[in-house]
């Protein structure tokens, strides 16, 4: 019963001196005087903005990317006890003393330096040896735009440490999987392979790049397997899938649970809610969720109603119409119908609302019980205060001449007829006999007589003259294969008209709609918009005064001022270690001749180097080099305003090629005993300059010492390079 107690009970614990060194010198290089300086930093001024709407529960969009990066912000925000009283509105603003700068600093802090250990780790599962890690390590630690970019709320080091994450996670998985595959060890390091790639598009989509990089090599690996005659096809199977179970579903239902957080947590509406659609603002509380609260679920006939474009594109903007008619001829000199002008108004405003009506009687309230409008149905729209019916015929559009002109008709007793039927056609229904419903319905209007298509064609950016007060033009555009959202409406505010009289409709028309019908979207329903959003929308790309191209990366010819003290000469600056830079540079160069050298040689039957050395070559030089291309290359491609921070991913893979490339010279071309001591001088020397640079640059990586002038021209190394230096 108790034979444990005839031995004593030993443990024995491994600690790697280097790790723990490494990990501890990270720290100190991130995280020391982190509160420093108590102001907002650059992009803090952006991110803040969203850190203190999360403390506040109001809801936001930022296409910028997912909200995973900034829920991580927002969680140093709840741990200081911020309560997002600040007032985020530009560069340097002292942080009052209610804004917890150390704790909203400190998850980014981390995240970078923890890059300095995973980079060692990286080259160790690489099967280099334990000086190549270190000196990788080192040059992460070394490198003075990480830092910067650490240290402060942004997310490049969070995005970062992800990436280095999966990438040595997946590593350590391929490493067991030889002889422990399918143990605790191997499934814990491939499912922590698809948290990490998930957490990494969760905070960026440059994420994916990094993503769709392992997802590529864990390819290629399976297709080795499948070669391997050892695997019996039930092995092979389940190798399948549980690499589809962590690469695939898990970071599926982990991106899902990023937006489920995020839309939990932000159900107050807000000043950003107004680009959703009408459903998912009346799915929040407050906001239009208190005007339309209640409202008829069916639209009926004699329903009042106000139509707003689904598109809300360059704003939203709701069906509207106002006693002024159409100039008798436009400024170019064409012709109009001189009838009521129809707009798309950007307010709220009782000119907004219409009642639909059955073109086959006369009456403009709801019968009892009501008679819902379902798809194709025929409607006439009468606008609620003028009384006249929407209409289109063929006279060109103000401002769209191969568009016909929609107006609200006026009899001028001359030949042209009314032409005010349209069939009513739901975009969104799930059957032929789909009843047409507030808020949740998206529908066309296509009329009768000409099949053209009721159309908001002021998503151009063209807006009608003073004649229309600067409003969006409506157009009847010719029906065609497929839709563009600006001709997709869905009834926004909704109520059963009971006034036959004019004047006692005016007077329900301005009263507010209550009853008490609720709707609620599924979550599924709110994720796709909203990612919808996040990927369509797009602010409006100015020049920036540090924005750059992605040419001046690689030689660094740009720098980014991100703070300057307002009295002193104290300033930080995005600027990188010189010498690691140009070092990156030529690793990468003397990788890419090496290869080609040696598959040249190859081809020829001539070995070189080991075979086991030529597989080590190719498989780092996939991880980095890859890594590296694919966070670089795809900037070439965008359209945006780009800076030097997003060039940092692929710097970090670039960096952890030159130990890489420095232990294969020293192994394979440095043959003599002499050789191979020269190159270790060059080795101390070359890093000696790392350091040296490191030390030169540290007062604009973290602040202080202040610098006086003349010294900070002597870092102006680059004519390029923006250093800030106060007239005297």
């Amino acid at each position: 019963m108790l034979w444990f107690l005839k031995k004593p009970i030993v443990v024995t614990v491994e600690i790697n001196m280097n790790l723990m060194a490494l990990t501890v010198m990270g720290l100190i290089s991130r995280l020391w005087g982190l509160s420093y300086p108590r102001a907002v930093v650059f992009d803090e001024v952006y991110y803040g903005q969203f850190v203190s709407l999360y403390m506040k529960r109001i809801f936001f969009v930022d296409d910028s990317g997912p909200p995973f990066g900034h829920m991580l912000l927002a969680l140093g925000g709840y741990l200081g006890g911020f309560d997002g009283n600040f007032l985020w509105n530009r560069i340097g603003a002292e942080y009052s003393m209610n804004v917890p700068v150390w704790s909203l600093r400190l998850l980014p802090a981390l995240a970078g330096a923890l890059c300095v250990p995973l980079a060692y780790q990286i080259l160790v599962e690489l099967q280099f040896s334990h000086c190549a890690a270190l000196g990788a390590a080192l040059l992460i630690l070394l490198e003075n735009s990480l830092i910067t970019q650490s240290r402060f709320m942004l997310l490049e080091s969070i995005l970062i440490f992800f990436i280095l994450l999966a990438v040595l996670s997946y590593l350590k998985f391929y490493n067991l999987q030889r002889h422990s595959s399918f143990t605790g060890r191997w499934w814990f390091w491939l499912l922590l392979t698809g948290v990490a790639c998930s957490c990494a598009v969760g905070v960026k989509y440059m994420g994916l790049f990094t993503y769709m990089l392992l997802l590529t090599t864990a390819g290629l690996h399976f297709w080795h397997m499948i070669g391997d005659q050892n695997l019996s096809n039930v092995a092979l199977m389940g190798h399948f899938l549980a690499r589809g179970l962590a690469l695939i579903i898990i970071p599926v239902a982990m991106y899902l649970s990023f937006f489920y957080v995020h839309l939990t947590l932000l159900y107050r509406s807000g000043p950003h809610d107004q680009i959703m659609t009408s459903a998912f603002q009346a799915s929040l509380e407050g906001g239009l969720a208190r005007i339309t609260q209640g409202q008829p679920l069916e639209v009926a006939y004699g329903s009042q109603i106000t139509l707003r474009n689904v598109l809300g594109k360059p704003m939203q903007c709701w069906l509207h119409s106002h006693t002024n008619t159409y100039p008798i001829r436009y400024e170019n000199g064409r012709g109009s119908s001189h009838q009521q002008q129809v707009t798309c108004y950007p307010f709220k405003d009782v000119n907004n609302w219409w009642i639909v009506k059955d073109p086959g009687m006369q009456q403009l309230v709801v019968s009892n019980p009501p008679r819902p409008v379902r798809h194709g149905h025929i409607v006439q729209l009468v606008h609620g205060i003028t009384t006249r019916y929407l209409n289109t015929h063929d006279v060109a559009a103000p401002l769209s001449p191969h568009s016909q002109e929609v107006s609200c008709y006026i009899d001028y007793n001359i030949s042209m007829p009314a032409q005010n039927l349209w069939r009513v056609e739901i975009v969104n229904r799930e059957s032929d006999t789909d009843v047409w419903k507030t808020i949740l319905s998206e529908v066309r209007f296509v009329h009768v007589n000409t099949s053209a298509v009721l159309k908001a064609s002021g998503f151009l950016g063209a807006s009608l003259p003073d004649w229309g007060y600067r409003q969006l033009e409506v157009v009847g555009e010719k029906l065609s294969k497929g839709y563009h959202q600006s001709m997709v409406w869905n009834v926004e505010e909704h109520r059963y008209g009971k006034s036959q009289e004019q004047k006692e409709r005016e007077v329900e028309l301005h009263s507010p709609t209550q009853m008490d019908i609720s709707k609620n979207l599924s979550f599924m329903a709110k994720f796709t918009e909203l990612q919808w959003k996040i990927l369509t929308l797009k602010n409006e790309d100015t020049e920036h005064k540090y924005s750059s191209s992605a040419l001046d990366w690689i030689t660094m010819d740009t720098n980014i001022a991100y703070w300057l003290h307002p009295a002193s000469g104290a300033q930080i600056h995005l600027l990188g270690n010189v010498v690691t830079w140009a070092s990156a540079n030529i690793a990468a160069l003397v990788y890419a001749c090496l290869s080609l050298w040696y598959l040249i040689r190859r081809r020829r039957k001539i070995y070189d180097i080991p075979e086991d050395a030529w597989k080590l070559w190719v498989s780092a030089g996939g991880i980095c080099i890859g890594g590296w291309a694919v966070n670089y290359l795809p900037f070439f491609l965008m359209e945006k305003t780009l800076f030097l921070y997003h060039y940092l991913p692929a710097l970090t893979f670039q960096v952890l090629l030159i130990p890489i490339v420095l232990q294969h010279l020293g192994n394979h071309l440095c043959r003599s005993l002499l050789l191979k001591s020269m190159f270790s001088a060059l080795i101390v020397a070359w890093f000696s300059s790392v350091y040296l640079v490191y030390c030169t640059f540290s007062p604009v990586t973290y602040g202080e010492p202040s610098l006086s002038a003349t010294e900070l021209k002597d870092l102006r190394w680059k004519d390029s390079w923006n250093i800030l230096i106060r007239k005297q």
